[in-house]
């Protein structure tokens, strides 16, 4: 009889914890949340950029008149300005953090300079208008109103967002140039120009970083170093104060520091990471 109540109780106790376990609540199960999207520089941009500029022009003038000889003198001009453009340039990202692209801006700028240097003072001897004094000074003004470069670029990225890079490859631009020669002989001053327009060819090479925002934004900065070669320019001043004329031929480098910053918008963003 006591081995009967012991079953039955036994029997009594797993039935009450059977249906307690019945009624305990079902186990709720969550998605792991998707991890953060990982940034890839891949694919098209195009952008807005806008700084300043420290030129340099360093010349050498030689030439001749009717009377006395132009003496070979170098002449410097500094050509600073701000400047503005624009970008386009496509990347492709490889081994998660290098980066290699290229990448062709437009500028307009501001940079002009000017140089003012004596070219001679002629004393007349003997008896042919003796004592009277020809002197002639010189002005050369020039200006880089646009140029635009063509460059590779290879980045690396040392963090998430952070990229930065090297780059070079070729310029070109317009440099107008202009000389004026002005005379005195006795009383009369005469002033002469004439004017020259160019289109160089050169080299640059500088170095950045970027910084991309968020979506499909990215700012950057970067440094410049330009040059343009050797501007060979020759001018012919006629109806000088002696009634004379003068040819000058004048030599020109021209050099550049660019400096500026910009903001990118790119066509591919970051990739978002799935399950």
């Amino acid at each position: 009889m006591k081995k009967l109540a012991l079953a039955i109780s036994v029997l009594a106790i797993s039935a009450v914890g059977a249906s307690a376990a019945d009624m305990a609540p079902a186990p709720v199960y969550t998605k792991a949340p998707l991890p953060p999207p990982v940034l890839d520089w891949t694919g098209w941009y195009i952008g807005a950029n806008a700084g300043y500029s420290w030129g340099q022009s360093s010349s050498f003038l030689t030439g001749t008149t009717s009377v006395p000889s132009i003496l070979a003198f170098p002449i410097s001009t500094n050509m600073d300005g701000g400047l503005g453009g624009g970008q386009i340039g496509y990347n492709w990202q490889f081994n998660r953090n290098l980066l290699f692209g290229f990448e062709a801006d437009i500028q307009g700028t501001g940079q002009r300079g000017t140089a003012d240097a004596p070219i001679f003072r002629f004393t007349f001897p003997g008896i042919f208008a003796p004592g009277a004094t020809i002197t002639a000074t010189g002005n050369l003004a020039q200006s880089l109103p646009w140029f635009g470069t063509v460059r590779a670029r290879l980045g690396f990225e040392p963090s998430d967002h952070w990229l930065l890079y090297v780059t070079g490859g070729l310029a070109y631009g317009e440099i107008d140039s202009t000389a004026t020669a002005t005379t005195t002989l006795g009383g009369t001053t005469l002033t002469t120009s004439g004017s020259v327009n160019n289109t160089q060819v050169g080299w640059t090479v500088g170095a950045g970083a970027e910084w991309w925002l968020q979506d499909r934004w990215s700012v950057k900065a970067e440094y410049l170093y330009m040059d343009l070669g050797h501007v060979n320019d020759s001018y012919t001043f006629t109806g000088l104060a002696t009634g004379g004329f003068a040819t000058a031929a004048i030599n020109s480098h021209i050099t550049d520091n660019i400096v500026r910053v910009g903001i990118n918008y790119h066509f591919a963003g970051p990739v978002v990471a799935k399950y």
